[in-house]
């Protein structure tokens, strides 16, 4: 039986350039490469992937930690993610910590992921102190998408939060309501992620460049689901000055919102108008307004700039001219996304 020692052998290489050679990384010359596809042939070859990722050192393995995969931002990412693994010739290794801080211990404060993976992926993921520097002894390359903690010499992929939440916000001002409620997560969450923060702070800063104070009743905490925002917007309805307008802190916390408004007899946008962000795929269906953020783009780009240092691309990729720094976060656009769910206040 040939194995990969033969190939090398007789095209005068080492293993590891075999590897490289026959996934097709663009780090062999050509003439290297057909070299190591002549000798492959006339030996009748058949390269085994985990061989070849062992030839080389590595595992063929990037491990990515989302805080719970049901949402449709995480699944979105990781969808995307894993395709650009699959074309690079990369598996993924999936940590969904799911609320549960025993399986956060496990998997980024032991020795878990050490010669499991080659690389890492944090999606939205807020660390301690212990976890950065169980992180640390790892000394495995790294990436971070959205909103967490940073890691110290990791690149991160995320978009601007506060901007996206005051956009929101700007927008229902422009259509004359005053009287704006706010809709977001849970502090108290074990596993809480940052971006409910940020966006509050631009919900806030827009009422404040409009002159408007924010009122304290009218921002209401809850979990970042359909639920959650439809118990806050019941919660909102039920005060004795309703608001005429809310900015959910996620779509499906946005989904709820309207529930709860047809819930309470009245109409969405005619009695109040509801706003998210995200663009999530039922959006559209809905006729909910949105800021529309590039989840899947998020996901391939973090991808990127994971595998281009281990030297790993999808066939005929084109190299990425974004040069941020790797303490430099890349900040993708965001848009506002207009449909049925927002209209100006009802006329009194």
């Amino acid at each position: 039986m040939t194995r990969i020692d033969d190939v090398a052998r007789l095209a005068g290489v080492s293993t590891a350039t075999v590897s490289r050679a026959l996934r097709g990384l663009p780090t062999v010359s050509a003439a290297t490469r057909h070299r190591v596809l002549a000798a492959a042939e006339q030996l009748d070859y058949a390269v085994s992937p985990s061989a070849s990722r062992l030839a080389g050192g590595r595992t063929g393995t990037v491990a990515v930690v989302v805080p719970r995969i049901t949402r449709w931002f995480f699944s979105t990412v990781v969808e995307a993610v894993e395709e650009y693994l699959h074309q690079s010739g990369y598996d993924l290794l999936l940590y969904n910590l799911g609320g549960r801080e025993q399986v956060r211990q496990r998997v980024l404060r032991t020795a878990n992921l050490h010669k499991r993976v080659d690389a890492i992926m944090l999606v939205a993921t807020p660390l301690r102190p212990a976890d950065l520097t169980a992180l640390a002894t790892l000394e495995l390359p790294g990436v971070t998408i959205s909103s967490g903690s940073r890691v110290p010499n990791w690149p991160c992929v995320r978009i601007d939060d506060v901007a996206a939440a005051r956009a929101a916000t700007r927008h229902l001002i422009d259509l004359g309501h005053h009287r704006i409620a706010h809709i977001s997560g849970d502090p108290d969450d074990e596993l809480a992620f940052t971006t409910h923060l940020d966006r509050r702070r631009g919900y806030r800063a827009a009422l404040r460049s409009a002159g408007l104070r924010p009122d304290p009743s009218l921002d209401v905490e809850s979990t970042f689901t359909i639920d959650g925002g439809n118990r806050a917007t019941a919660e909102l309805l039920a005060s004795g000055e309703p608001p005429t307008a809310i900015v959910a802190a996620c779509d499906e916390m946005a989904m709820g919102a309207m529930t709860a408004v047809r819930d309470a007899g009245l109409r969405v946008p005619q009695d109040v108008s509801v706003i998210g962000i995200d663009d999530h795929d039922l959006a559209g269906v809905l006729g909910l307004s949105t800021i529309a953020q590039p989840a899947a783009e998020q996901g391939r780009l973090a991808a990127k700039m994971l595998l281009d240092p281990l030297g790993a691309r999808p066939p005929g990729a084109i190299v990425s001219q974004r040069n941020a720094g790797r303490d430099t976060p890349v900040i993708l656009p965001t848009r506002l996304v207009v449909r049925d769910s927002t209209a100006p206040p009802r006329a009194h």
